[in-house]
């Protein structure tokens, strides 16, 4: 599960007029050359200029950071019909050791949940030949789907740290977060914290969407390799789980089984039920909301109108659980509602546009949602 929570700071305690004033003479300097200033008010703890710019806006915000940062400000540059504002901020990147030491002892708890998972409802018939009167042979046969879901989510929450990486972005350790065994796989997937804003939309889209790219070619192989370990069977009397199908699983599997006969339905090997929460857990990302990756690119792509795109997406949710007749749908709309919500923080330069190559590439991360999604996650029949 893909949440970026900010990080808490203590409350900005606001400066007095006359402190704010003699900040105001300090970072002046630092926008000579770059940034006409025509107006400047005082709206404590924030300093708004109003202007042009005089170079490009990334130049700019590297320059001006360069000289605001011994100050504790941050300039945030936005474009406001036809002027452009610049806002100073006393928020500056927060130096944090890295907590190795609890990043790996959540990765090591994971393991352990999401192998008991693994046992008890998805075991694989791998190490069957141990026999099952062994607690460890019992844990053994869990081994496929939980290495093949942990290779996922690691792969996934890696692919937005070395990008965050590569931008200049701080950004923590990954986190993976454990569940009881029966609770969604044995684990609530990972997070990784960002501790500053990205420099500007290219950047936050490409570390909001290297996590379900990277993820997605991780869970598309296990899904195929495990679908060469899975079996065409007569679905048997009485109550049995099933997996939603989303578009894209149903044309794998027909093109690996062709039609399936009626009566008959496809058993998944454990290895492809991870590949299949891979999709799950890639498209519950997706989704155009808040803080999450998709919430994240529709930002990128959409700049103000974002929480649009995320009110619009909470009430399709809704009406997708009328259609479907689903909960499921219903209970992650008020997740989305309570623990998400529909707020994004703007990156320094929100001025510069994404790129024509980074807007097809997000308009087909959202479109993934279509083929990634299925109508009704897991039912009982």
């Amino acid at each position: 599960m893909r949440f970026w929570p900010r990080r808490r700071r203590a409350p900005l305690l606001a400066p007095s007029p006359d402190d704010l004033a003699l900040t105001e003479e300090l970072l002046r300097p630092g926008l000579e050359g770059v940034f006409a200033v025509r107006e400047c008010r005082l709206q404590s703890p924030a300093i708004v200029y109003r202007g042009q710019l005089l170079a490009a806006p990334g130049v700019v915000v590297e320059r001006v950071a360069r000289h605001f940062r011994p100050f504790g400000y941050t300039p945030f540059l936005r474009a406001d019909g036809g002027e452009i504002v610049l806002q100073a901020l006393p928020v500056v990147a927060a130096a944090e050791r890295p907590r190795v030491a609890v990043s790996l002892a959540l990765f090591a708890l994971t393991c352990v949940t999401t192998l008991v998972s693994g046992a008890l409802f998805f075991a694989s018939p791998t190490f069957a030949p141990l026999g099952t009167g062994s607690p460890l042979a019992t844990l053994l046969m869990g081994v496929p789907f939980a290495a093949t879901l942990l290779a996922i989510l690691g792969v996934h929450e890696f692919g937005h740290y070395f990008t965050a990486r590569y931008h200049g972005a701080p950004v923590s350790l990954p986190y993976f977060i454990p569940a009881p065994p029966i609770v969604l796989f044995g684990t609530l997937g990972a997070i990784i914290r960002m501790r500053f804003p990205p420099r500007d939309r290219n950047a936050l889209f490409d570390i909001a969407a290297a996590g379900p790219l990277a993820g997605l070619l991780v869970a598309v192989p296990a899904l195929v390799l495990g679908l060469g370990w899975s079996s065409v069977d007569v679905v048997p009397p009485g109550e049995v789980v099933r997996l939603g199908d989303p578009l894209l699983l149903r044309w794998i599997v027909h093109l690996y089984f062709g039609r399936i006969p009626e009566g008959m339905d496809v058993f998944l090997h454990p290895v492809a039920v991870a590949g299949w929460a891979g999709f799950f857990v890639t498209a519950l990302n997706l989704f155009p909301v808040g803080q999450l990756d998709g919430g994240r690119i529709a930002y990128a792509l959409f700049g103000r109108h974002h929480r649009a795109v995320g009110v619009a997406t909470f009430a399709a949710l809704l009406v997708l659980g009328v259609v479907t007749r689903s909960l499921n749908w219903f209970v992650w709309a008020v997740l989305l509602l309570v623990l998400v919500g529909f707020h994004h923080s703007p990156p320094l330069d929100d001025v510069t546009p994404l790129s024509p190559a980074r807007r097809g590439l997000a308009l087909v991360c959202l479109g993934l949602l279509v083929l990634l999604l299925p109508p009704v996650p897991i039912s009982f029949d």
